[in-house]
Order: structure tokens, then sequence, then C-alpha cells
């Protein structure tokens, strides 16, 4: 969006930019071939927080000075953006690219003006398991911004681990599913769970029909430019009847 070049790109199953099609992969963006990296010579080396803990060391050990991004809620996403910007000559491009992001939340804000605030579980199925996000997560910023009420409060990490019962006590109105990595498999492990696990069916939101899957790319785990399309769609979701 900000119009730069590259001089490596994460091997990804997303569909990425044409203008990136000749630039070499570097491998999995939550480990990527370092020898391959090295190769490349890039000036900056840019990553986000969410991956800190797991790559620092490795950059540090090549005395590669990486700089993660904070993309875990939209305004620092914003923040970021105006950073990239202003760092790469590109400010004037990043406060256009942060006005849209701006419009949209105050659009939002005008909409749910006198709405009753429904209480949202969000759930992140990984293949196998699934946790809890929180509202310090993405997805839980999004909700947020949306005028939902988180059922999980008094966290300060991003997501944990689920304990069904107290879930069912806080009687969400509406269940968000979300994927991380293989998105149809996880869908396939949502639905096994709330058809095989007897829990499930006591919950309002079950009752009532108001269980989501939020599909990928517009929600990932991190922030993205389809901040505005996935504000949108939350909409739907958490206002149903309107």
């Amino acid at each position: 969006a900000l119009g730069l070049d590259l001089a490596g790109k994460p091997t990804s199953t997303k569909v990425l930019p044409d203008r990136y099609k000749d630039v070499p992969d570097v491998g999995n963006p939550m480990s990527p071939d370092m020898e391959k990296v090295m190769s490349l010579k890039p000036t900056d080396v840019l990553s986000v927080t969410t991956l800190k803990y797991d790559l620092e060391p490795k950059f540090k050990d090549l005395k590669i000075n990486a700089e993660f991004l904070n993309f875990e809620s939209l305004a620092n996403m914003q923040k970021e953006i105006q950073k990239l910007g202003d760092t790469f000559g590109k400010a004037e491009k990043a406060k256009e690219i942060n006005g849209a992001l701006d419009a949209k939340v105050a659009e939002i804000q005008q909409k749910i003006k006198g709405k009753k605030s429904p209480k949202v579980l969000i759930l992140l199925g990984v293949p196998g398991s699934y946790l809890v996000a929180t509202e310090h997560s993405y997805i839980g910023d999004l909700v947020k911004i949306a005028g939902g009420t988180n059922v999980v409060q008094g966290e300060k990490v991003e997501f944990i681990a689920h304990n069904t019962e107290a879930l069912q006590q806080s009687n969400p109105d509406i269940i968000l599913r979300a994927a991380h990595g293989m998105p149809d498999e996880v869908v396939k492990m949502f639905d096994e769970e709330f058809k095989t696990n007897d829990i499930w069916k006591h919950f309002n939101a079950v009752k009532n029909g108001h269980v989501y899957d939020l599909p990928e790319p517009l929600f990932g785990t991190t922030g993205n430019l389809a901040a505005n399309s996935a504000l949108d769609e939350l909409m739907k979701m958490l206002y149903p009847s309107n």
C-alpha cells in the first residue's frame, strides 16, 4: 500500500501483490531461512511483535537489526504505518491510508450510538485445538471498536486457554470463530466440537443461531489493511437483527 520495493518476502499461501511476484522467497515468516535472508543483504528487516519472542534471538545471533512492528490493534497498526511512511519517504501515502481507517472507525461509532452492546466470545482455532481471544488481540480490538463487549475481561494477554463451563456461564450473545492456519481444517474441527460437545447447545448464541466463522484474510491474528471490510462484516454479525 505504501508502494515500497522488497528485497525478499516470506513464503505465503496468501495472494501477494503482483509487484512482488519476482521477489525471492525467504521461507516461513515464523522460521525464515536465515542464510537466504543474509544473502539478500537487506538494509531493513521487518517482522511483527507476535513473532518477536521466536525470531529476535536468531536475528541477534546473526547481527541483523530486525524491527518488530506492532499490529496487535488497529491504533497500533496505524502508528506503525505512519512510522514506515516517515522512514521510507512515504509520509503522505501513510496519512492517506490512516485517514481512510479513521473515517471507517468514525462511521462505525455513529452507527452503534444508542445500540445495546452485545456480549461476544471469540474463539481462535488452530489445527487440533482452540484458544479464547481477549480484547488485547487484533480481532478483540475490532470487536471493541464495533461496540461489542468481550466476555473475557481482566486479562493482560491476547489469548487464553478455554474453560467451556466458565464460558457458558458468561453466556455470550454472539460467538465468533476465527481460524489461524489451515482454515478449512479448523472450521471442520469447530463444527465437530459444536456437534459432539453437549455443552455448546446450552449457549444462547448457539440456540439463537448467532455463531459466525470469520473469513480469512479479512480477520487475521494481526492487523492488516482489510480492517475496513472486516469492521463492515463484524457489524452484520454483532447486530444481526438490524
